[in-house]
């Protein structure tokens, strides 16, 4: 796993994390903390089959946020309990050599959340999606751009890299 200062030299020198709120504050001991750009709830059915031929992504529709007063910069997302589809504003870059996993951040689960990912493939160029859970059965309230989740990264031995659906999402 790589550590604080070797993560803030790949970003400096590769930008294998662009488009962060303040690299200052979302730099961990051993990660990058990943900022929430939009929510949305899911509106349609989703297939998936073996060979992808027949996936569906499903629609869904972006919730807007709320201001509390007219003076804020940023507003909320009043979400109740169920699944959202979360985007980040970070975009990642990763190199042949490196993988990324997602985890939540503590401050999420102890609000009654989670958040679900898949592993983030050696090549993979383009904005995080994940699954956001909220299990508190009285809902919760985030803020645009909040800090949900840590990415940590892992050199690896690559010898093929990611070419999915998903590269350079944005």
């Amino acid at each position: 796993m790589l550590n604080k200062k070797e993560i803030q030299e790949l970003i400096e020198r590769k930008k294998i994390v662009e488009g962060y709120i303040n690299l200052e504050k979302q730099l961990t001991p051993n990660g990058i903390d990943l900022t929430a750009a939009t929510l949305s709830r899911f509106s349609k059915t989703g297939s998936l089959d073996f060979s992808n031929k027949e996936r569906v992504i499903p629609e869904a529709e972006e919730i807007s946020v709320k201001k509390k007063n007219k003076e804020d910069k940023y507003g909320w997302w009043r979400l109740a309990p169920g699944p959202y589809k979360v985007k980040t504003n970070e975009i990642v870059n990763l190199a042949d050599d490196l993988i990324a996993l997602a985890f939540s951040r503590t401050s999420l689960l102890r609000i009654g959340c989670l958040t679900q990912h898949g592993v983030w493939d050696a090549g993979f160029s383009g904005k995080g999606e994940f699954i956001l859970m909220v299990h508190n059965p009285a809902g919760v309230e985030i803020k645009e751009n909040a800090r949900l989740v840590q990415l940590v990264f892992y050199k690896i031995k690559q010898t093929e890299k990611y070419n999915g659906i998903h590269k350079n999402l944005t």
